[in-house]
């Protein structure tokens, strides 16, 4: 009898369309959160095999602050079209307009926190059922205590002291009117995971990845892109520097780093040999030590 070693790589591929199809069959109406960053695009990739020759049985939802990067928006576009694929968008300045949230004001302003107030909407108005995500255990500590189904309750809200066991891959999809799951296909990935998958596979990233001259301005140990909505304190100043991004988000909390990195090989070599993780390079996590885990409690991703 033949048998097949499967490499690392195929192990966590073949775990991610597993649970993508238990999605398809447990769920009548799943939908895939899409923000143009990395993770969310390889859970599209992912989507598109599980379900090949078929098309993706679920739509993009893109939950839009209205302060994104241009490439990223530009990038989810292509896609969309390319795939054929249905996209739902949820605006927070269509939130901040009917008064469900109140933008921030002052310097440290972002609308990242408003996102919550959005997707519960979005979800709700759409009546998801499961909300696919491409949130990952090793990037912050508040998410390596998710499972793969992510119990919400029926405000929407998250209590990690309540999580299903999930013994043998056997998912329980059983919930009450009104409530919802989150689903974490690719929670055993690491950032090294994923890169490397985006090479083997050859896929497509938004040119924010790789790097690139962008006039950018240094605040607590954070390189922040400029816009027209960000405001500079005294004393900063902005110039033109060659970064790339590690993670996509809002513009007013993506950080980018210093980096010569212009393709996939050279970003791996720079991610084995960082000391600072994926996520501390984003701006909103520094609010707080609990910062993730207090917006997770509410609802968010």
């Amino acid at each position: 009898m033949k048998t097949y070693n499967l490499t690392h790589l195929e192990e966590l591929e073949s775990e991610a369309i597993y649970i993508l199809r238990e999605v398809a069959a447990q769920f009548e109406r799943p939908a895939l959160l899409f923000s143009g960053g990395k993770d969310s695009i390889v859970l599209v990739h992912l989507s598109r095999k599980a379900f090949y020759p078929a098309s993706i049985p679920f739509p993009l939802v893109h939950i839009d602050t209205g302060h994104n990067f241009e490439e990223a928006i530009t990038f989810r576009d292509e896609l969309v079209e390319k795939l054929n694929a249905r996209l739902i968008v949820g605006s927070v300045q269509e939130s901040i307009d009917t008064g469900r949230v109140v933008e921030e004001k002052g310097i440290n302003a972002s609308r990242n926190v408003l996102q919550t107030v959005t997707l519960l909407d979005t979800i709700e108005k759409n009546k998801f059922d499961a909300a696919i995500g491409g949130g990952r255990r090793d990037e912050e500590k508040a998410r390596a205590k998710e499972r793969f189904f992510s119990h919400r309750d029926e405000f929407g809200q998250w209590d990690p002291k309540n999580q299903r066991p999930e013994l043998w891959n056997t998912f329980n999809g059983k919930k009450r009117m009104g409530e919802h799951f989150r689903v974490f296909p690719i929670s055993n990935w690491t950032e090294m995971d994923v890169w490397q998958y985006i090479l083997q596979e050859n896929i497509e990233l938004p040119s924010l990845y790789f790097t690139h001259e962008r006039e950018v301005f240094f605040r607590d140990g954070i390189w922040l892109a400029t816009a027209p909505f960000m405001a500079m304190k005294p004393g900063e100043k902005a110039e033109t520097l060659r970064v790339r991004c590690r993670t996509v988000g809002d513009l007013s909390c993506t950080g980018l780093v210093l980096s010569t990195a212009d393709n996939l090989e050279d970003i791996i070599l720079e991610i084995a040999a960082t000391r600072v993780t994926e996520r501390g390079g984003r701006y909103d996590d520094k609010r707080s030590d609990a910062a993730m885990e207090d917006r997770k409690k509410e609802g968010y991703f």
